[in-house]
């Protein structure tokens, strides 16, 4: 991330991002009243929120500034941010996303949708039925009824990237539920030019607000969410989802330096 990008510019971003290769560089623009805005770029577009990337942003900002509170001004509005100290000195950070909400995924829309991940419906879990998710960036839920489904992924890169440049989706959000309350998930990013990522908070907190607002689990719940082990970047993903409809879903993470 770029911590203080005030004198960048939009193309001068576009091209950082593309060089640095990550799923997502994040540039800062700090406000005079203390809010930061926030912009994030892939290697080859421009999304309107990321989780890992913000939870990023705040532990580096902390490593400088200090901990604490911080609000964040993205494309897809207001983030607020803690962050504090853990007993080893690492400083770990707890975004809470903006109001999330789902839609239907339409029958033909699905049907390409697995086609291009080359699954087929007997590789869906019925208990988790597809759907689009938001919580600041769109990606639909796709449950597989096996660890071994999640573990094979091998997709038609371009077929699903024009699938889901055409539908407005940053990642596809492919789960496995191990318990009530621990999934494992992989996030192909093709739009973005990358693969897949190793760590999805804006999936993570859309994924609460879909098991929320479909009743898939009791609310108020705190989430295990693993991800990145099948690449070799393992990642746990803490997601705390309020009983409340309107509110936000908190996304708690730490970061490694690269």
């Amino acid at each position: 991330m770029v911590l203080d990008a005030s004198d960048v510019d939009e193309p001068t971003m576009a091209a950082t991002a593309a060089e640095v290769g990550f799923s997502e560089t994040a540039f800062v623009v700090p406000f005079d009243n203390g809010d930061l805005g926030v912009r994030y770029f892939s290697p080859r577009t421009e999304v309107p929120f990321c989780g890992h990337a913000t939870i990023a942003t705040a532990v580096a900002y902390a490593q400088h500034h200090g901990v604490g509170d911080l609000q964040l001004r993205t494309q897809a509005g207001p983030v607020s941010v803690s962050t504090r100290t853990a007993h080893d000195g690492s400083v770990t950070a707890t975004l809470v996303s903006v109001t999330p909400r789902t839609a239907p995924i339409p029958e033909a829309g699905l049907a390409e949708l697995l086609s291009a991940l080359r699954w087929s419906a007997a590789d869906l879990d019925p208990e988790l039925p597809p759907r689009a998710t938001y919580a600041g960036a769109w990606h639909p839920v796709i449950a597989a009824a096996t660890r071994s489904r999640l573990a094979e992924l091998v997709y038609d890169m371009s077929a699903l990237a024009d699938l889901m440049h055409h539908n407005g989706w940053a990642t596809v959000n492919l789960v496995w539920r191990q318990s009530p309350y621990v999934f494992h998930v992989r996030n192909p990013f093709p739009p973005g030019g990358i693969v897949e990522d190793p760590a999805t908070g804006a999936a993570a907190a859309a994924l609460g607000g879909y098991l929320r607002e479909l009743a898939l689990v009791p609310v108020p719940a705190t989430l295990r969410v693993h991800q990145g082990q099948d690449m070799g970047r393992p990642s746990t993903i803490t997601v705390d989802v309020p009983a409340e409809p309107s509110s936000g879903i908190a996304v708690t993470g730490t970061a490694v330096p690269l």
